[in-house]
């Protein structure tokens, strides 16, 4: 990674002399791995070993620390603390909507926002950090969101390393987890934060396991221990469900913490007592981990991270040749088998086509209604709220009226849009439930989600208000995959995934005040009670016409793009089973001398991937010793034995 355009970053902390022989030893004997297993690797796949190594090329400066885990985990909380900077990344909203933040050294303090398609970086203050990189924050009219956001800063911590806070990844939000992914390519290694008021998720777990598979070090935070007496005992289960699901994780760091604790202790007036509670945060033995131990072992952390990059390709090559060694030598009754789950799947669905299509038409007609009647509440509520305060309120209330309503309508859409995606997701499930089998899934999801997305995204944006231009109703920023992820297992068990899923991609509802209703509120109101009520009953009127109007536009693009993209989901199936009852019938007739000499031919080329995956572990293992992070007893929240007397 190069250094930040905010100023060189300083050298990392000096390892001590025997401490640094030995780290250069583990370093170059993983170096050497890494040429040996590329060598392997570029035998079997040129163009892999090639964009391999173009990684490997890459200037690799500052150490870096990629933040991630669930929403509301406090992971923003805790970098602030780690840098003694409070509210420098915001905490205030759910989730992050397409960037993360990069923390970096650099004076003076400030930020650059990177926007795809732009021509150069975009200049921030401080302060502006909430509206570029938040769901609830404003940006300009017309600006599209930013992938990444650098943040110079003068904490100390980030003289040795850099940290970068990252979206939610869980749940159902593919969007979120993609985006934190593409930061998890610039690690030197993972802080995973979970929280003390509950063990860790199957998502969670499943995103851990991705992320893993490129970086060597992986750390643990569990946050709000202030907030959770009995945060020792999730504490012991996280431990466990890491032991059984992700094992190569059983004896990683884990840093229990308050970032609550430590923003408070450095508000306290009196130093002891400021002290006491800044210990009891314990976030200054994370800070000092990642100071005095992540940054020293940078050189052998970057190259354990190529190598098990590298071991990750050997294993997909191995599951590779395994399909076609299958492939090679195949069950003669497999064709048959495949000829006949064919003629089942095209019967079944030119029977069943206008079943499912009329499912689809009654299912979004009556989620549209239900929307539509959610949003005539809020609205009714809202009215009732802003009349009674404008009764009641003295002349300078009345005057924020038009920021007030302005804000009511931003969350009025916001929670429309929840609605929205719930509903959108169980039309979505209802659908795909009628026309494939559990089986006819796993083939056609992630064909689905390539085309669900293209529908969507060719579909224009629609812009418009009122004549007077009193209100604006847009998308929401960028295209956003609101069904989220859904895998399914069998019975037609439904689960939440982060992987191969289904969504439906939908323009999320954005809704806000023109400058003519600001206008014409200064024009007409006043202090005038009479016209403020007349004026805030035409605009929420406005309001409910107009975002009833966009709740039908997005279900028709949900139906529209469900019936296409099912469509080329059904004829796709159709060739897939055509090619694979092909490609057995091309093995069939192949004479059994020759089908054994290629099953020959790639078991070798099998034993030699597991031989040098075999290899590969050994030496993770070392890089894995030399690289351990040492836990305080103080920080890992084990009880401490009373000072006995001299």
């Amino acid at each position: 990674m190069t250094a930040p355009a905010g100023g060189a970053p300083a050298a990392t902390p000096a390892a001590k002399p025997d401490q640094a022989a030995a780290l250069r030893a583990v370093e170059e004997q993983i170096r050497g791995a890494v040429d040996t297993g590329l060598g392997h690797l570029r035998r079997l796949d040129p163009d892999l070993a090639a964009d391999i190594d173009q990684i490997r090329r890459a200037d690799v400066g500052h150490p870096t620390v990629v933040v991630v885990g669930e929403t509301k985990r406090g992971k923003s909380s805790l970098i602030n603390a780690l840098l003694a900077a409070p509210n420098l990344s915001p905490v205030d909203a759910a989730v992050a909507t397409s960037a993360y933040l990069e923390f970096s050294a650099g004076e003076p303090p400030r930020a650059v926002a990177h926007v795809p398609g732009d021509a150069g970086p975009h200049p921030l203050a401080l302060d502006a950090l909430r509206d570029w990189g938040t769901v609830l924050g404003a940006m300009p009219d017309g600006q599209r969101p930013p992938r990444r956001i650098q943040v110079f800063h003068t904490a100390p911590l980030l003289k040795h390393i850099t940290l970068i806070d990252t979206p939610g990844v869980g749940g159902l939000d593919s969007t979120h987890a993609e985006i934190a992914l593409d930061a998890v390519a610039k690690a030197t290694a993972l802080l995973f934060v979970v929280d003390a008021s509950s063990p860790f998720s199957k998502p969670e777990l499943d995103f851990l396991l991705e992320a893993s598979k490129r970086v060597n070090l992986v750390m643990f935070a569990l946050t709000k221990t202030d907030a959770f007496p009995g945060w020792r005992t999730v504490l012991d289960d996280d431990k466990a469900l890491l032991h059984t699901h992700a094992p190569r994780f059983a004896q990683a760091a884990f840093f229990p913490v308050s970032a609550r604790l430590a923003e408070l202790a450095d508000q306290m007036p009196v130093p002891e007592a400021a002290d006491e509670v800044r210990k009891e945060s314990r976030v200054a033995e994370l800070r000092n981990a990642l100071q005095r131990q992540v940054a020293v072992r940078n050189g052998v952390l970057v190259q354990a991270n190529m190598l098990r990059t590298v071991r990750s390709e050997l294993v997909g090559l191995d599951t590779q040749i395994g399909e076609r060694m299958r492939a090679v030598d195949p069950d003669p009754g497999a064709a048959e088998k495949l000829k006949t789950e064919r003629s089942e799947f095209v019967q079944r669905k030119r029977k069943d086509a206008r079943t499912w299509t009329l499912s689809l038409n009654t299912e979004v007609q009556r989620a549209r209604t239900d929307a539509t009647a959610l949003l005539r509440s809020e609205i009714s509520k809202a009215q009732d709220h802003y009349l009674t305060i404008v009764e009641k309120a003295n002349g300078e209330r009345i005057k924020r009226l038009p920021t007030d309503v302005d804000q009511a309508l931003q969350a009025i859409a916001l929670r429309i849009s929840a609605e929205m995606e719930r509903r959108f997701r169980q039309i979505g499930v209802q659908i795909l439930r009628e026309v494939f089998s559990d089986a006819e899934l796993s083939q056609i999801l992630a064909r689905l989600n390539a085309r669900l997305r293209a529908v969507a995204s060719a579909r224009p944006q629609r812009d418009g208000g009122g004549g007077d231009q009193a209100l604006v109703i847009t998308g929401a920023v960028g295209t956003a995959s609101l069904l989220g992820n859904l895998s399914f297992t069998g019975a037609g068990a439904l689960l939440a995934g982060t992987a191969a899923g289904f969504a439906v991609p939908v323009i999320g509802l954005g809704v806000g005040l023109a400058a003519g209703a600001f206008m014409l509120y200064r024009r007409r109101v006043g202090n005038d009670r009479q016209q403020a009520k007349m004026w805030l009953r035409e605009v929420l009127n406005e309001a409910r016409a107009s975002i009833a109007e966009e709740i039908s536009h997005r279900f028709t693009d949900l139906q529209y793009a469900l019936t296409v993209a099912l469509d080329e989901a059904v004829e796709r199936r159709v060739e897939q089973l055509d090619a694979q009852i092909a490609e057995i019938d091309k093995a069939l007739a192949d004479d059994k001398a020759n089908r054994a000499k290629k099953r020959t031919a790639l078991q070798s080329d099998r034993d030699g991937i597991r031989a040098r995956i075999k290899a590969l572990d050994e030496v993770l293992g070392k890089a894995k010793a030399a690289t351990k992070i040492t836990v305080p007893a103080s920080a890992s929240g084990a009880p401490q034995p009373a000072a006995g007397k001299a």
